[in-house]
């Protein structure tokens, strides 16, 4: 749908909004309704600011006494927000101002799902705001924990799976600082494969590939003394998240997860049982994966993820040419590295 077309239809909404013969919440009702037509599968930014501007002028229609309706509206409002592109915090920031003024109402009037999903979205927002360094973190943890009240392993299985992800990223974010910083990364390991024991590859692939990936980062980057058999653990894990993340069906994500496995074998010697023995095959290994990550990055316009993976394959070709002679013996090198992260 061309930018003229979603003016056209925003104009069509805003002139059935007008028909008398519909009562002010029905008018509102409606206008919140083709909102969330036009934000379910937005094509590009226009379609979300057209659904904004649909739900403001619902929220005006709508009269003092719909309080659960003008809660709604205002939810969906949030999300809209919520998922327009920015340089900086504001639309956050207006977001995060319009689930916590929803919420009493929600709580009041509305079903534990759609209260669950607020506080869920809510997280996000203030997840997001605390890297920013304008929100606590420790309060997005707290609305993921509301929402989990409701949105259980049995009934809701992809929305726990997904606030299981959302709580584990949550903790990791917290800088590793002070002496709970090792519980930290244990619960952020226990929440991923708590998610993982609700989904599956066949039914809930995208939620799947997500929580194996994170689990293989937070595998890969724990402050332990069982380096080796993290890093074998975080292996199985990408390589299960890139049963779901093909290169043809889902480039970038397949890019992240390849350039995440790089990182991996860059520090896993070849024969754990040996590993004086070097890592020759797994830097090997991790130079072709970075390789094909930077192609795909430079092919999605992801140039800063581009020159990053960039540098990684100078360094590993750098040590590579370092290596005594496949039969000269000596150790290869295997000090640990760590590229940045996808």
């Amino acid at each position: 749908m061309a930018l003229d077309r979603v003016e056209d239809e925003v104009r069509a909404a805003l002139e059935a909004a007008d028909d008398q013969d519909a009562s002010p919440a029905e008018r509102a009702e409606m206008l919140m309704e083709i909102g969330m037509g036009l934000q379910r599968k937005p094509k590009a930014v226009h379609y979300l600011e057209a659904a904004i501007e649909l739900y403001d002028r619902a929220l005006a229609l709508c009269p003092a006494a719909f309080r659960l309706l003008a809660a709604r509206i205002g939810a969906r409002r949030g999300t809209a927000l919520q998922a327009l592109p920015e340089a900086g915090t504001d639309f956050l920031v207006a977001a995060r101002a319009a689930f916590e003024q929803v919420l009493p109402d929600l709580r009041e009037l509305g079903t534990a799902e759609e209260l669950a999903e607020a506080e869920m979205n809510l997280g996000v927002v203030l997840q997001n705001l605390a890297g920013a360094n304008k929100a606590r973190i420790t309060d997005a943890i707290a609305a993921y924990q509301r929402a989990l009240r409701t949105f259980e392993r049995h009934r809701f299985p992809q929305e726990f799976a997904i606030l299981q992800n959302n709580l584990a990223t949550a903790f990791l974010s917290i800088p590793m600082t002070d002496e709970r910083a090792k519980m930290r990364e244990a619960l952020a390991v226990q929440a991923f494969e708590e998610g993982l024991k609700v989904v599956n590859v066949v039914d809930h692939p995208v939620e799947y590939a997500m929580l194996q990936n994170n689990l293989g980062n937070a595998l890969q980057y724990a402050s332990s003394s069982h380096a080796v058999e993290n890093n074998l653990r975080a292996l199985d894990a990408y390589d299960e998240a890139l049963k779901v993340r093909s290169r043809d069906d889902m480039p970038g994500e397949y890019a992240n997860t390849i350039a995440n496995k790089a990182n991996c074998l860059w520090n896993l010697p070849d024969d754990p049982a040996r590993p004086e023995a070097g890592n020759r095959g797994n830097l090997m290994a991790a130079q072709a994966c970075y390789i094909e990550a930077r192609a795909i990055f430079m092919a999605q316009g992801e140039l800063d993820k581009a020159r990053m993976v960039a540098e990684a394959v100078d360094q590993i070709g750098r040590e590579i040419l370092a290596l005594p002679p496949v039969n000269g013996g000596g150790s290869n090198g295997s000090g640990v590295h760590s590229a940045p992260g996808a």
